[in-house]
C-alpha cells in the first residue's frame, strides 16, 4: 500500500508543477484536466502526508519512552497513546479513500418517484418525498428541473420525473433508490387508524450521448394533444411526444412544455438515461432486468426506510440507522442521513476490496 501511496504522491506533485506552467485561458481544456486530477487524488496525498507525519512523531515518542523514566517517561507514554489512535484514523481513512470510485459520482441524475401500494396516501406520500429531495438540492446548491408530473389531484402524485444537476449529485443520491415506506394517520382517515403505505424512489446516472448511442431506427416517435388532470385537454397541438424504443419496450412520455422540440428533447434525455441503467445493471450481472429492479416492486415488505410518524421516526433498514428527525428530514435536512448510509456502502465496498486483495 506504500508504494501505491508514495506513486499516488509523486504524481501529485507533477501535477501541481504541470498546472503552475498552464495558464487559465490559453489552456483552458488543458488547465481543467489537470485540475481535476488534482482535486481527485488530493485528498488522499493530505491524508497520506498526515499519516507519514505521525509516523515519524510516533517514532520520536517511542525514543523518548525508551530513553527517560519518572514524569518524562510517563508524558511521552500518553503521547504515545494519543499518537497511536491518530494513526489508526487516519488508516481508515486512507483506505476508505484507495476504494476505487464509481464513474457515475460526478454525474447529474434523474430522479423519479412513484406511488406504490396504499392507494391515496401513497400518492401523497411520493409528492411528500419529491419535497423533501427538492429542499434538499436548494440546500446543497444544486438545480432541480421538473421533466414531467401526474398529479392525484388530491395534493399526490401518480409519478415525478426531475433531473437534479449540481456537484456530485450521484455519489449522494444514488443509494436512495427503492422502496419508501411511511406510517401515519392520513388526513382522509376518520377513525384515527395508521395506515402503511409506500411509494419507488429511482435515482439514475444522467448519460451523455457520449454514453449511450441510440439508433434512430430503434426509436418510434408518436405526437398527441397533451392533457391535464382528468384527461382535459389542455393543448390543441401535438406538442405532447410518446417515444417508444423498440428493442427494450422502454417508453416514455413528455407534455410538459408547449413546444413538440423542448417535449422530445426531453423524453429522449430520460430515455438515455434508463437505457444507461440497463448497460449498468449488465456490466453488474444484473441481466434481463428491467428497470424497476431498482426499486422493486413497491411492496411494504421490500422498504428500504420506514418514516414513521406517531414516532417521529426514520428507520434505513440497510444499516439499521434510526434518527428521530423525521420533520426535519422531510424539511430537506437529509444531510446526516445520507452521510449514514454512504459511510455504510463505501465499508462494504472496502470489505470486498480486501477480501478480494487477500485472495492468493
Amino acid at each position: 500500500m506504500f508504494e501505491k501511496l508514495t506513486a499516488i504522491e509523486t504524481r501529485y506533485d507533477e501535477l501541481m508543477q504541470g498546472i503552475s506552467n498552464l495558464s487559465a485561458e490559453s489552456d483552458s481544456a488543458q488547465y481543467r484536466k489537470h485540475a481535476k486530477a488534482l482535486a481527485d487524488i488530493q485528498p488522499l496525498v493530505e491524508k497520506f502526508r498526515d499519516y507519514k507525519g505521525i509516523l515519524a512523531e510516533i517514532e520520536q515518542a517511542q525514543e523518548l519512552l525508551n530513553t527517560t523514566d519518572g514524569e518524562m517517561h510517563d508524558l511521552a507514554e500518553q503521547e504515545l497513546h494519543v499518537l497511536r489512535e491518530r494513526e489508526g484514523s487516519l488508516l481508515a481513512d486512507i483506505k476508505l479513500l484507495l476504494v476505487p470510485k464509481d464513474p457515475n459520482d460526478e454525474k447529474n441524475v434523474i430522479l423519479e418517484i412513484r406511488a406504490g401500494t396504499g392507494g391515496n396516501e401513497a400518492g401523497i406520500f411520493g409528492a411528500d418525498l419529491f419535497r423533501m429531495y427538492s429542499r434538499f438540492a436548494e440546500r446543497q446548491g444544486w438545480r432541480i428541473d421538473m421533466l414531467s408530473i401526474s398529479e392525484t389531484g388530491i395534493g399526490g402524485i401518480k409519478e415525478v420525473i426531475a433531473i437534479i444537476e449540481g456537484r456530485r449529485v450521484y455519489s449522494q443520491l444514488k443509494h436512495e433508490s427503492g422502496v419508501h415506506r411511511v406510517q401515519r394517520v392520513p388526513t382522509t382517515e376518520a377513525s384515527g387508524r395508521i395506515h402503511t403505505s409506500t411509494a419507488t424512489v429511482a435515482v439514475l446516472p444522467e448519460a451523455e450521448d457520449v454514453d449511450i448511442q441510440i439508433d434512430p431506427k430503434e426509436i418510434r416517435i408518436d405526437t398527441f394533444c397533451s392533457s391535464g388532470p382528468g384527461g382535459q385537454s389542455v393543448n390543441t397541438t401535438y406538442s405532447a411526444v410518446r417515444v417508444t424504443h423498440l428493442p427494450t419496450g422502454i417508453v416514455v412520455s413528455q407534455q410538459d412544455e408547449k413546444s413538440q422540440i423542448k417535449n422530445k428533447a426531453k423524453a429522449m434525455k430520460v430515455l438515455r438515461s434508463r437505457l444507461y441503467e440497463l448497460e449498468l445493471q449488465k456490466q453488474q450481472d444484473a441481466i434481463a432486468q428491467d428497470r424497476r429492479s431498482q426499486v422493486g416492486t413497491g411492496e411494504r415488505s421490500e422498504k428500504i426506510r420506514t418514516y414513521n410518524f406517531p414516532q417521529n421516526r426514520i428507520t434505513d433498514h440497510r444499516i439499521n440507522f434510526t434518527t428521530h428527525q423525521l420533520t426535519e428530514v422531510l424539511n430537506g435536512d437529509l444531510t446526516d442521513l445520507i452521510e449514514q448510509v454512504v459511510t455504510h456502502f463505501q465499508s462494504e465496498k472496502l470489505k470486498q476490496v480486501q477480501e478480494v486483495s487477500s485472495k492468493p
